[in-house]
């Protein structure tokens, strides 16, 4: 199973197209965005990318609240599964206990991974290369013994994605 994970676009909606359409063409089959979308055309590309999608809203996502009936958009902390694995997901780095299988978060703009007790750690980074001049994302493979995460990163004056792989055997 292969899921991309963005954060932090902000109004970015072009690199938000640029990251899924480059998760779509690495195997993505869902899409979990990690929150601060800011605007509706970033949740329209999630929803027209035609894979399974959530994402939830970020501290600067107050201007989504009336079109969450219309997008997969919840409040933070979200608890979901994808077939038997547990997410949870939220912007807020507030809710970083081990109650998941996997735990991915938001708002620092920061790509971030680590596997502590059972419990998978993703921040994806950001899209919006707003602190620093990259798109940043990730994408998720899960296997029935290890989670492979690839870390992608665009600077945005390049034309390809550079990538880093982290693996960790699943407990």
């Amino acid at each position: 199973m292969k899921i991309g994970i963005l954060s932090d676009s902000h109004t970015k909606s072009d690199y938000t197209e640029l990251a899924i359409n480059h998760l779509k063409q690495k195997g993505a089959q869902y899409l979990i965005h990690a929150g601060d979308l800011c605007i509706e055309d970033n949740l329209k590309l999630l929803q027209n990318s035609k894979l399974v999608y959530v994402t939830v809203f970020g501290n600067n996502d107050r201007s989504l609240l009336s079109l969450s009936n219309e997008y997969n958009i919840q409040k933070e902390p979200y608890y979901f599964k994808i077939k038997d694995i547990k997410f949870k997901l939220m912007h807020l780095p507030y809710y970083l206990n081990a109650d998941s299988d996997i735990v991915i978060f938001g708002h620092t703009h920061k790509f971030e991974c680590s596997y502590n007790n059972g419990t998978l750690f993703i921040n994806p980074g950001e899209i919006c290369a707003r602190e620093k001049p990259l798109i940043e994302c990730v994408l998720l493979e899960i296997n029935k013994n290890e989670y492979i995460i690839t870390y992608y990163y665009k600077d945005i004056n390049t034309n390809n994605f550079m990538k880093e792989e982290f693996k960790y055997e699943r407990e």
